[in-house]
């Protein structure tokens, strides 16, 4: 067998799983963390599915990190995938590499975060306004229509500014609500270090929306260390299981609004198939989040 002979044969029969760094086609994703439980199930189930159907994915890790999300697109660029998937770790700071990308003729597909101006054959997620409409309703009736209210946000993700836009929305029809903080925390620790901050600055806050569950979770426990537990609200975004099991067993965590990172998952790869099938999609895929209070 010649060596070009062999090397064919090889690329045949080798198949990219998550974190390998063999030959590529087939899928390349780049997530944005695996230090989240949403993502380690968007992920899990992007494998199962990815197998189900013979499709060779390889998965790299951009923790957080722009310039590690970048480098791996370009990782994916050179090995020749079919298509990427991304989770942006910043709505802006990702489409140069998605414009690279689509110069190589490679096609993209955004997954749970949008990219902003950028263009990709398909997004899949949650649709994060009407998530964030819901969070607004939980609380304008948990508030029964007054009180002040805080935001723990993540204002460099495009899915997070639709929630927080959705929750500020539905608290327009409910004049005596009143935002009085809104404030950065991306990671646990720096939520509850926010949550800290804006519970001294503004004792009478009666609730807090966290952009996601670390960020509620954290909240809820500067409640506590407050001593506030009879008078802040905490709703949380994502809906894991931590966060599902405080809504049922801790006062404070009123309600999460529920995200299905599996259907998600499932989804961007059962759509990376079709586009390498040569098939049409959707350029909007929403998953429609629900709402999560205490059984």
């Amino acid at each position: 067998m010649t060596f070009k002979k062999a090397l064919s044969a090889l690329l045949t029969t080798v198949a990219l799983t998550a974190g390998s760094a063999a030959f590529a086609d087939g899928i390349g994703a780049s997530l944005l963390t695996q230090q989240h439980p949403f993502y380690i199930e968007l992920a899990d189930a992007m494998k199962a599915e990815a197998e189900a159907k013979g499709v060779p994915l390889e998965i790299s890790i951009a923790n957080q990190d722009l310039n590690k999300q970048l480098a791996d697109v370009e990782d994916f660029i050179v090995k020749g995938v079919d298509v990427i998937v991304i989770s942006p770790v910043d709505s802006q700071g990702v489409m140069a590499a998605i414009a690279r990308a689509e110069a190589a003729g490679i096609k993209v597909i955004t997954v749970d975060v949008p990219a902003a101006n950028a263009k990709v054959v398909s997004h899949i997620g949650t649709d994060n306004y009407t998530g964030g409409v819901k969070a607004g309703e939980l609380m304008a009736k948990e508030l029964n229509g007054k009180g002040k209210v805080a935001i723990i946000d993540y204002p460099t993700v495009q899915s997070v500014v639709a929630r927080i836009e959705g929750f500020k929305k539905a608290l327009e029809a409910f004049p005596e609500i009143e935002v009085v903080a809104q404030q950065t925390g991306i990671t646990r620790a720096e939520a509850l270090a926010v949550a800290q901050n804006m519970l001294q600055a503004n004792p009478d806050i009666a609730g807090i929306f966290g952009f996601g569950d670390d960020a509620a979770l954290a909240a809820a426990v500067a409640v506590k260390s407050a001593g506030l537990e009879g008078q802040v609200k905490v709703i949380g975004f994502d809906g894991m299981e931590e966060a599902r099991n405080a809504v049922d067993s801790n006062p404070v965590m009123v309600g999460v609004i529920q995200q299905f990172p599996d259907e998600m998952g499932k989804t961007a790869v059962d759509t990376a198939a079709k586009v390498i099938a040569g098939e049409e999609v959707p350029a909007e895929q929403p998953i429609v989040p629900g709402v999560y209070t205490k059984k």
